[in-house]
């Protein structure tokens, strides 16, 4: 089959599939989105929102479609690596043998991940980055399609561990959830306090969506987009020559390369969702605010005259 009929199989499954999450999530079509350019980009997301907003729901409803295997870890201060990874225990013949803990699943739920220690959080990192887990000296492969779904409380100050910049620069997205509107809160009320139950029907398979990743990887990019890209990247480094004023007067530091390396894959992927074969400037503008925010590092300036980072990234296009 070719790419191009790949890909046009792929957009009709993708409206197949959001159409499916909708059955359950009500509203919140951008946060969809970037979760499953995430997914299909080969990338991982962190969700940063109050409680009550759906998030877990979100992300088992999206496994569901996607037909994948979920698991959710709840991060407390006192989980281990070992609670995550799995652990080594001597079996009934006194060999040991190795429990594969939570982190062995497609879909993974990191629950509040900045209220454990950094240890634990380091532990999801190799996960996240090499696709394997070391655990006593042996190194063992994870499954395919492998994607971490973090979620941040902000309004947890106290007994919370803040994610490393490097850590923080691991994830793709970082996609704000707002409130529901007045109309969709009342949706949400009237679907979710009666006795139907909704199911999800599976939509993909494991090997199809390494395909479709395989393929949106292979998309031919111009010239002029992947300069585009790395421009708007450069442009939030204050130090740069080609740095934007209101990034001079208001951030410390700016995005590095994977930012760039992210935006031409999720540009790509955002592209094939709308059956377009190359992706355009529009696509990187469509995906550079959830790709940047957690990337740029605002100074005391900004925080104090209330400078958010959607207006700082929205200046740079």
């Amino acid at each position: 089959m070719s790419d191009v009929t790949v890909i046009e199989n792929f957009v009709k499954k993708y409206k197949a599939l959001k159409q499916e999450v909708a059955k359950v999530i009500i509203g919140q079509e951008d946060v969809v989105d970037q979760i499953l350019i995430s997914i299909f980009s080969g990338g991982h997301s962190l969700l940063i929102g109050v409680p009550g907003l759906a998030k877990t729901l979100m992300v088992n409803t999206i496994a569901q479609a996607l037909g994948l295997d979920f698991k959710r870890i709840q991060f407390t201060p006192d989980l281990m690596p070992s609670d995550i990874l799995g652990s080594e225990i001597l079996d009934e013949d006194r060999r040991f043998k190795f429990i594969k803990g939570p982190i062995f699943a497609n879909i993974i739920l990191a629950d509040e991940i900045n209220r454990t220690p950094p240890k634990t959080q380091a532990a999801l990192l190799e996960a996240m980055q090499e696709r394997a887990v070391t655990v006593a000296g042996h190194q063992y492969k994870l499954s395919l399609p492998y994607f971490v779904l973090a979620t941040q409380n902000p309004i947890e100050q106290e007994g919370t561990y803040p994610l490393p910049e490097a850590q923080l620069d691991r994830f793709m997205f970082a996609i704000r959830l707002k409130y529901p509107s007045f109309k969709e809160e009342v949706e949400v009320v009237k679907a979710t306090t009666t006795d139907i139950q909704t199911s999800v029907d599976a939509l993909f398979s494991a090997q199809e969506i390494i395909d479709f990743q395989n393929v949106i990887r292979r998309i031919p990019v111009a010239d002029n987009v992947i300069e585009y890209a790395v421009s708007l990247v450069a442009k939030t480094r204050p130090n740069e020559a080609n740095a934007a004023d209101i990034v001079k007067e208001f951030v410390d530091w700016g995005a590095g390369p994977r930012a760039s390396q992210n935006l031409i894959l999720a540009a790509k992927t955002h592209a094939a969702t709308v059956g377009k074969f190359s992706p355009d400037i529009e696509d990187i503008q469509a995906v550079a605010t959830g790709i940047l925010r957690h990337r740029i590092i605002k100074n005391y300036k900004a925080e104090a005259e209330g400078i958010s980072d959607e207006k700082i990234i929205e200046s740079l296009f």
